[in-house]
């Protein structure tokens, strides 16, 4: 895969070359001294904190490579010995599409009649979209990709444009007025995702051989339309989810089904409940009262799955390539609007998750991971607060050690994703670290924010009727996060004062 998205080249070595030669020259700033184990401010250097971070992320890291390089080629080998055993009786391919550049529709589009041209078995496309025009489009191209197959058909299914969950609503409802067969397989694909070779059958082979899975989720790739520094944001991105998905599929918990692909069981998909949790799912919040999600479809279609029982997966040779349009052109604009809508997303079906699942139904592990996302926002900080504050009142070697410490072990990272089978870009260890400062900041705010929500495509909101309780719930929120500010920075103080003991 590497060499088809991401070819590395004389420049790509160049950049690796000086930024080992940035690490060296950091290091000749530091004074040694700080660096002795024996010296009493060794502590900020190599503490418990650091040590518990790192080693969930040599947790995960370690967890992954075990799946992906051991654990899944084995699932692979026994689903191939089952043949065409394996695939179900009718695929079905669910596709939403709403204000998608249309050289990405054809693409998109282009891509799913050709892997269900090659899966033999009789398939429906039910495309859910909002104009005339796509719905035209559409039926042109299938005419021209499909030939020779009258068991392909497509239905097409006019959204009323107020938003994804609505469109996928409508969509699972015209799936179950078809009444699929018990072994039929759903494929759910955004409008903005195109199916490399194989993709579907690598995936949808994987329901027989595992009965206890609902759904599974799809490694991916992307192809961005922006700035050097907003493509490598992206497919740093792509990296860690990687990682994680395959240390999280270790134990049959992905924590999310991801809304750009992911394969469910027909049987899961035509259920009314499963539907009302995709297209009117809510939060009961202590503080800020019931609120509808208006984004993270693909969480809550996770947490449907979860509550009836269904353990999920990760398939990491099953590719697709998602074209992604930043929402701004500023790269900082961008990347603050795209962590807001991610991670306000995550940190609601957290709290949910881990109050009404439990960790008798998430694992340890999962259970762990989902309480470690609330501490994780913070412990991010600390070491950047701690090294401002100490560099501004106790000496700037302190600011250079971190400095020295961020390039050293951002890089070290980074050379371990080698081992992912996806590429890797001298830039990484920069925008890893403005991917964890920056993420953290905005997960802080959305933490205390989370019946605000925003999609960077459809610019729709969330109301409230009710000035009064919308007025208390800002009061409220802003002191909430005012006064753990204050906290954290009491932290800090205490811990520079516990290492200069």
């Amino acid at each position: 895969m590497e060499t088809e998205f991401h070819k590395p080249g004389w420049r790509s070595l160049c950049g690796w070359a000086c930024l080992f030669a940035l690490i060296a020259l950091a290091s000749n700033m530091v004074d040694p001294d700080r660096l002795d184990p024996a010296h009493h401010t060794f502590i900020f250097l190599i503490g418990t904190l650091g040590i518990w971070r790192y080693s969930n992320a040599i947790t995960h890291y370690l967890r992954g490579m075990y799946f992906l390089h051991w654990r899944f080629p084995q699932i692979r080998r026994a689903v191939e010995k089952m043949g065409d055993a394996a695939l179900p009786s009718h695929m079905y391919m669910v596709v939403t599409s709403f204000r998608i550049p249309t050289e990405t529709t054809f693409k998109v589009y282009r891509s799913v009649f050709r892997e269900l041209q090659q899966l033999p078995v009789p398939s429906t496309i039910i495309a859910s979209i909002v104009e005339k025009a796509d719905e035209n489009f559409i039926k042109q191209l299938m005419r021209e990709e499909i030939t020779d197959r009258d068991d392909i058909q497509l239905v097409i299914v006019r959204a009323r444009g107020t938003g994804k969950r609505d469109g996928l609503a409508h969509a699972f409802r015209a799936l179950s007025r078809r009444m699929p067969v018990e072994d039929a397989v759903v494929g759910v694909v955004d409008g903005d995702t195109i199916m490399l070779p194989g993709c579907i059958e690598r995936a949808v082979k994987l329901f027989a051989y595992m009965p206890s899975v609902g759904g599974v989720t799809t490694n991916e790739f992307c192809e961005v339309e922006g700035g050097r520094m907003m493509r490598e944001w992206h497919a740093m991105r792509f990296v860690q989810r990687h990682i994680n998905m395959c240390s999280m599929s270790l134990s049959r918990r992905v924590l999310t089904l991801t809304g750009r692909l992911s394969f469910f069981r027909a049987s899961i998909m035509t259920e009314p409940e499963f539907i009302k949790d995709v297209e009117a799912d809510f939060l009961a919040h202590w503080r800020l009262g019931r609120f509808q999600f208006l984004t993270g479809d693909d969480k809550s279609s996770w947490f449907s799955l979860m509550r009836a029982g269904w353990d999920t997966f990760y398939v990491p040779d099953s590719h697709t390539l998602t074209v992604e349009h930043p929402p701004d052109n500023n790269f900082f604009r961008a990347t603050r609007q795209l962590m807001y809508r991610w991670y306000g997303n995550s940190l609601r079906q957290n709290f949910r998750a881990t109050r009404e699942l439990g960790w008798s139904r998430l694992g340890l592990f999962a259970s762990y991971v989902l309480y470690d996302q609330r501490i994780s926002m913070w412990t991010c900080l600390v070491g950047l607060t701690g090294s401002i504050v100490a560099g501004l009142f106790l000496g700037i070697q302190y600011l250079l050690i971190y400095l020295f410490w961020i390039l050293l072990s951002r890089t070290l990272v980074c050379l371990l994703f080698f081992l992912t089978r996806h590429p890797v870009h001298p830039l990484y260890p920069f925008v890893l670290y403005y991917n964890q400062i920056v993420g953290s900041l905005m997960k802080v705010y959305s933490m205390f924010h989370m019946d605000q929500q925003s999609w960077t495509r459809q610019k729709t909101t969330l109301g409230n009727s009710n000035d009064f309780d919308a007025g208390l719930n800002r009061w409220t929120s802003k002191m909430m996060l005012v006064s753990s500010i204050a906290i954290f920075f009491a932290v800090i103080s205490a811990l520079l004062d516990i290492s200069q003991l």
